[in-house]
């Protein structure tokens, strides 16, 4: 899952995006409104969590443009106004759900997912195949009913692993959807993680490299 936090805020900013990509998110940041646009026009995104009051761009033209998109991302708006009115008004703007600060961040954690699961495009919860069972919300993953014991991210990795098959998916589409912007494009995580990802799935190997092309979940199911 792919998160954009659109916030001006610095420290808030800094602090939902660590808070997010604890919980197994890849979590790009932008600053003003300007910014995200841009970010938004490179990268694909499944929430966004969007500040109404931003510099550059506001809050409410950049829900707009982002409701307009073909392949949209939901829309949590963020504000410091929590009446009623302030709240139709969000909504009525195109965003998909509103929360008004000070939030409590468990709250916005089971909102962004709740989002993510409406998303035209989202999958069933439960991701099943060769034995394995993945429940992106529960933040379970078993294989023929044995716990995992999976890091965030090898159940990030997992679970894109899950989402894709039976097609394969590069080491850069796997940086992009279960790491960030900032990861090394040349870097070897991605190879040591799918070795660890390996060791804790066991046998029969069911996580299928083909030099070149990918990775790939096999097995039956």
């Amino acid at each position: 899952m792919r998160i954009l936090v659109v916030e001006d805020a610095a420290a808030l900013a800094d602090v939902l995006a660590e808070g997010l990509r604890d919980q197994g998110m890849a979590v790009d940041v932008a600053r003003d409104g300007l910014t995200a646009a841009a970010k938004l026009g490179l990268n694909g995104y499944d929430v966004v969590v969007l500040d109404r009051d931003l510099p550059g761009i506001h809050g409410d033209t950049l829900c707009q443009m982002i409701t307009e998109r073909d392949d949209r991302a939901m829309v949590l708006m963020l504000t410091a106004a929590g009446a009623p009115g302030d709240r139709v008004e969000g909504l009525t703007l195109g965003a998909d759900d509103y929360l008004a600060k000070p939030f409590h961040f468990p709250e916005l954690v089971l909102r962004v997912r709740a989002l993510a699961r409406r998303r035209p495009s989202a999958r069933p919860r439960t991701l099943r195949a060769a034995g394995v069972e993945l429940d992106p919300v529960r933040r379970t993953a078993t294989r023929d009913g044995r716990n995992l014991g999976l890091s965030v991210k090898e159940f990030a990795l997992l679970e894109a692993l899950l989402r894709a098959r039976p097609a394969f998916l590069s080491t850069e589409q796997l940086l992009e959807q279960v790491w960030d912007e900032n990861a090394d494009p040349f870097t070897n995580t991605v190879t040591v993680t799918i070795g660890r990802l390996r060791r804790k799935l066991g046998g029969p190997p069911i996580v299928i490299t083909m030099p070149g092309v990918g990775y790939r979940l096999g097995g039956p199911g």
